[in-house]
C-alpha cells in the first residue's frame, strides 16, 4: 500500500484549510452570506418566505425550501464549466434540501417558498461543504427560525492517511471523500455521502474527526453572526 506521509499543501492531517466568513453580503436578499474554505468560495442569498409558483406545489401546512446550486462557468482550475443546471447540480439541491429539513422551522409561513441561491465563485474540492456553511449563515441572516446550526466539512482516506477537508488535489489520487454536515447542539448528521470503500474503524475516525472539524466551523459561523448582530443570534 502506498503511504501518504505528507499532505500537499503541507497541513496535518487533521488541519482544516483556512476559512473564511461573512454575513450580510447582499444588501437586497432577505439573507446574504459568503464562506471561504482554501480556494473554495461559496455565495449564498435567500429570497423569502414569498409566494410559492407554480400553485399545486404549495404545502398548506407549511413553507416548501427550494436550493439552487450553481458553480460559475470558471470557478474550477480544471476545464469550464458548463453553464445551467446539470444532473450534479441538481443532485446537490436535493442534499441540501434534505440536510436542512430537520432544522428548519418553515410552519409559520404555509403556501410559501424559501429560495436559496448558492453561487460558487472559485472552487478546489468540498464544495458542497462550503455551498451548506454558507447557506446556513444567510437562513440565519435571513431570519428563518432554525433549531440548530449546520455545519459542514468533508473528512476522507487519502491512500492509508486520514485526513480533514480534502483538497482538489488529493480528491484525484486513490482517495475516499466524505462530505458530513453535522447540528450544532445534538451532533445530529444530516448529510453524508461516501465514494469509495472504508472499514468499520476508518469509518469511525472519521466520523470522530468530522465532529471536532464541523465544532471548529461552527465557531467560525457564530464569529460572522455575532459581526454583524452583537451576539444576538441564534445557534
Amino acid at each position: 500500500m502506498i503511504s501518504y506521509k505528507k499532505r500537499t499543501d503541507g497541513r496535518r492531517f487533521d488541519e482544516l484549510r483556512e476559512m473564511d466568513a461573512k454575513v450580510g453580503v447582499i444588501p437586497r436578499a432577505n439573507g446574504s452570506a459568503m464562506f471561504k474554505n482554501g480556494k473554495s468560495l461559496a455565495i449564498a442569498a435567500v429570497y423569502g418566505p414569498r409566494e410559492m409558483n407554480p400553485a399545486f406545489m404549495r404545502n398548506p401546512k407549511k413553507a416548501t425550501l427550494r436550493v439552487y446550486y450553481n458553480m460559475m462557468a470558471f470557478s474550477g482550475s480544471g476545464e469550464r464549466v458548463r453553464p445551467g443546471p446539470s444532473r450534479r447540480s441538481k443532485e446537490i439541491n436535493l442534499v441540501m434540501e434534505k440536510a436542512f429539513e430537520p432544522v428548519l422551522d418553515l410552519v409559520e409561513f404555509p403556501n410559501t417558498a424559501v429560495d436559496v441561491f448558492v453561487e460558487l465563485i472559485q472552487t478546489d474540492a468540498g464544495t458542497r461543504c462550503a455551498a451548506i456553511n454558507a447557506a446556513a449563515l444567510a437562513l440565519a441572516d435571513a431570519g428563518i427560525n432554525m433549531k440548530e446550526m449546520i455545519s459542514a466539512i468533508a473528512v476522507g482516506k487519502v491512500y492509508d492517511k486520514i485526513c480533514v477537508d480534502l483538497t482538489k488535489e488529493e480528491e484525484d489520487m486513490e482517495a475516499v471523500d466524505i462530505p458530513i454536515a453535522m447540528t450544532s447542539n445534538s451532533g445530529k448528521i444530516t448529510l453524508l455521502q461516501m465514494d469509495g470503500v472504508l472499514s468499520r474503524e476508518d469509518l469511525k475516525e472519521i466520523m470522530k474527526q468530522a465532529r471536532d472539524a464541523t465544532l471548529k466551523v461552527l465557531e467560525l459561523q457564530k464569529k460572522a453572526l455575532m459581526e454583524k448582530y452583537g451576539g444576538q443570534q441564534n445557534e
